[in-house]
């Protein structure tokens, strides 16, 4: 596909192949039920370098019902599991009178600030806001009315892909284009918390960018920093992490989530692994230029007289490089010195007899 934007305007910033990775610090539940820790812990993510601070825009009315079913019960093998959904949900939202704060410390701080709404009706509250993108979580990529809706605003959809089949990608991708939105980005995510290392598949990352064109990235929900740093190999743009003030105070998202010094560790080795991969280019920098001085070149190691024949016993390619290129020894070799020859002198064709 060659439908979808190439260059995507997030707020102050450009997101595209070429640019710097648009790292996002993920508040989700881990205010723990205190605005004032909500607003601590988007300074602290600043501090850590972040980009960006993202939000989570439900209640528990808008995302699940009250019920006791057998249904709503977590027995799924998650750190949640013998939750029922609603009481989850109780317990980790972010109350939407707290986000016109939450979003004016984060612009204040310098830091992007948008969010994931989980229904219509928080999309149309974000819209207040002026939000500079949305969130589509791994678990609504099937939401495809949800989905249409936000497309409709014409803003950046960041899509995470933890539990979707490739026919899940697709039809939501499809669904943006036919809102008549390109501007689309794919995060590659696990959708297990933690997520094991060994099922983060970060290959997957290429695979969608070549497959489908667009700009893809990283939810991560490892423990570390290890797959944030491989995904830049990767070719990621954005890469989005929980972030929590103190893990010990506990919370939903607690065990998955960086501290202040674990994200800021993470954001310099993921900007160092940018800077090391530079770009495609032949050339040499002056540093490898001077380098070159420890390559091998043709040099005379015995004391050579005029007249003498030139063999391998007094001719060798060795180190430093100011000689003669050592793909021209079979070229000298045989031929008579026009000269006496020290040891240590740079061999040259000058020194050989034309005759």
């Amino acid at each position: 596909m060659s439908t979808f934007s190439k260059i995507i305007q997030l707020g102050n910033f450009i997101i595209s192949n070429n640019s710097k990775a648009f790292i996002i610090a993920e508040l989700s539940a881990n205010h723990n039920g205190s605005i004032e820790t909500a607003i601590e812990t988007i300074k602290a993510a600043k501090r850590a370098g972040a980009d960006c601070i993202k939000l989570q825009t439900y209640t528990p009315d808008t995302i699940t019902i009250d019920s006791k079913n057998d249904d709503f019960l977590l027995s799924q093998g998650t750190i949640w599991d013998g939750k029922y959904l609603y009481d989850l949900y109780k317990e980790a939202f972010t109350p939407w009178e707290w986000h016109k704060q939450l979003f004016k410390v984060a612009k204040d701080e310098g830091l992007e600030c948008f969010s994931s709404p989980f229904d219509k009706s928080a999309v149309d509250f974000l819209e207040k806001l002026d939000v500079p993108a949305y969130k589509i979580a791994s678990f609504e990529i099937t939401d495809t009315p949800l989905i249409k809706y936000v497309a409709s605003k014409g803003k950046p959809i960041i899509i995470s892909t933890g539990i979707a089949k490739e026919e899940d990608i697709l039809l939501a991708i499809n669904t943006c284009i036919e809102a008549g939105n390109n501007q689309v980005i794919l995060l590659k995510c696990t959708s297990s918390y933690p997520a094991p290392i060994d099922e983060a598949n970060l290959i997957m990352i290429k695979d969608l960018r070549e497959k489908y064109g667009l700009i893809t990235g990283l939810s991560d929900h490892t423990i570390g920093s290890v797959a944030p740093i491989t995904s830049i190999s990767l070719g990621a743009k954005v890469i989005e992490k929980h972030f929590i003030l103190d893990k010990s105070v506990g919370g939903p998202d607690a065990s998955f989530s960086m501290t202040e010094k674990e994200f800021k560790d993470m954001v310099n080795a993921v900007r160092s692994a940018e800077s090391s991969i530079g770009t495609v280019d032949y050339s040499l920098s002056q540093k490898q230029l001077n380098s070159r001085f420890h390559c091998r070149s043709l040099y005379v190691v015995a004391d050579i007289n005029k007249g003498d024949i030139i063999t391998e016993k007094n001719v060798k390619s060795i180190r430093p490089g100011f000689g003669m290129h050592p793909k021209y020894l079979s070229d000298i070799i045989g031929k008579i010195a026009n000269q006496n020859l020290e040891k240590g002198t740079r061999m040259s064709f000058d020194f050989i007899s034309k005759k």
